[in-house]
């Protein structure tokens, strides 16, 4: 969940990371440390089935691809879904350590496809995910202290991951104070993660992988599909098997920063999603100051690739363009409703805060005690990645590589979702330069249908799809849990909607 009223107060402090951010070098390739594999015998996994894991305590899983990443991991019984086998654990990249939770399908455990949920922020713990939207299970919104079985989850035809990403967030920790600051390199400790759970669970080897989230993981997951992609050749090479990384599915996402400033506009004061909530007098000054607004973006973010500059256009648009929507008191999620609480504007989520600070969880989920306390959104990091230059980062360019490669995406938004909203979303998939381009923009928007009801707009060619769901905010499957299920388990399916 992107922070509107952090990004106000954040985006002035990053003067002092003044530089070419965009041509930083990229990090060394995660594959080019890897040994190739002599024979079969020379590596073998101690345990190589989730069935030999235990309740009462962790087990340690090393690989000699990665041997500075290790993976704890425990059965998690009789909790959240008692229909499923459950599993938590972390992975540990020397003094950083991302924790994860693991739900077998409640269809096919055996055949069916794996995907990895990851929220947005930056800073967002997918306990969010988990709990709130589209996880087997959600927290009783009445005591806080039990979990309710949810029957639209997405392990009905799924195994899936919640990972807690970047460390730092929600369970995740680091030692002596490391921390990270960009999406490259938060991709290497995703990618790792993945890549040894498939080395050790061989059952999953060859299983169709799906990359979903939603809001800064429009940012996240076109980078880390990018980082599998361009290392499978690599790991081919070396004697492993590749991830079969199947698509990538955004909800909400946070992608290009230009258009999606430039839809701001339209949705407060045109009737494109649901109705005028400005006066005709702050429309006016919107309409009038958007041209500026976009010159400036495209310069700093795009042309000059100046991290200062940026910055300064992106607080410049945001006072003009979007602190008159926080005056209205709407929530910034959801036009349709009035914002309650703090910023992440759902009473539900201090729920998910004081279930996951319970000490009768953590000891049931394997929290390590070098995590005082949980949180569900994480400032400090948040503030290093606007101070870093990441959330100006234009991701659009790694799907067009992901879909030149064979790599489908699919782009949804709930229509009532203001931050990142379906207009700006819609206009960067039709502005997106890449060989499928004139055939995608051809296609006309057509209604999809749930149970004979129009539930959105699509439109779909050579591997890209866009779609909206109709009177859901940012969070979707919370919104329209029925909705969110049919698009998933088509899109599992075929890819149609």
């Amino acid at each position: 969940m992107i922070s509107f009223r952090k990004v106000l107060v954040l985006c002035a402090v990053v003067g002092h990371a003044a530089g070419d951010f965009f041509t930083q070098k990229p990090l060394t390739s995660i594959a080019e440390t890897m040994q190739p594999v002599a024979n079969d015998t020379q590596w073998s996994a101690t345990i190589k089935s989730l069935d030999a894991l235990t309740a009462d305590d962790f087990s340690t899983l090393e690989h000699p691809a990665f041997p500075e990443h290790l993976v704890r991991i425990k059965r998690t019984a009789d909790w959240c879904d008692p229909t499923v086998k459950a599993f938590t654990g972390y992975i540990d990249f020397q003094a950083r350590h991302l924790f994860f939770y693991f739900f077998l399908s409640r269809n096919r455990p055996d055949a069916d496809p794996l995907l990895m949920w990851i929220n947005g922020g930056p800073g967002s713990s997918s306990s969010v995910g988990l709990f709130m939207e589209l996880g087997p299970c959600s927290v009783d919104p009445v005591t806080a202290n039990k979990t309710i079985w949810n029957p639209y989850s997405w392990n009905n035809n799924a195994s899936i991951f919640f990972l807690d990403q970047p460390v730092g967030v929600g369970y995740s920790y680091a030692d002596y104070g490391i921390t990270i600051s960009r999406t490259e390199e938060a991709a290497k400790d995703v990618y790792a993660f993945i890549f040894l759970f498939l080395e050790h669970f061989d059952t999953f080897k060859g299983r169709e992988f799906h990359l979903t989230g939603e809001s800064y993981g429009g940012r996240y997951l076109p980078v880390f599909a990018s980082t599998i992609v361009d290392n499978n050749p690599k790991i081919i090479k070396a004697g492993y098997e590749p991830i079969n990384l199947k698509s990538v599915l955004i909800g909400n996402g946070w992608t290009d920063i230009v258009t999606q400033m430039e839809s701001y506009y339209d949705f407060q004061c045109t009737k494109t999603s649901y109705r005028p909530v400005q006066s005709i007098a702050t429309c006016v000054r919107m309409k009038t100051i958007l041209p500026r607004c976009i010159e400036t973006l495209h310069a700093e973010c795009v042309n000059r690739f100046d991290l200062v500059g940026c910055s300064s256009a992106h607080t410049f648009c945001m006072n003009e363009l979007g602190a008159p929507y926080i005056a209205t008191g709407r929530n910034v999620y959801d036009v349709s409703k009035i914002c309650e609480g703090d910023d992440l504007c759902y009473a539900i989520i201090p729920n998910i805060t004081t279930y996951l600070n319970r000490d009768s969880v953590r000891q049931h989920l394997g929290v390590d005690k070098a995590v005082a306390s949980y949180s569900i959104f994480e400032n400090d990091l948040y503030g290093r990645f606007v101070a870093a230059g990441d959330m100006f980062q234009i991701s659009k360019f790694h799907v067009a590589g992901l879909l030149e490669r064979g790599i489908d995406v699919l782009i949804y938004a709930g229509d009532y979702d203001w931050i990142c909203n379906w207009i700006g979303n819609k206009k960067w998939t039709e502005q997106l330069e890449w060989t499928g381009h004139d055939a995608f923009v051809a296609q006309e928007l057509k209604p999809w249908y749930v149970n004979g009801a129009a539930a959105g707009l699509t439109r779909a060619a050579n591997g890209l799809t866009f779609a909206t769901v109709h009177a859901a905010g940012h969070m979707v499957p919370y919104d329209k849990p029925v909705e969110a299920l049919e698009l998933l388990n088509r899109w599992l399916k075929d890819g149609a909607l």
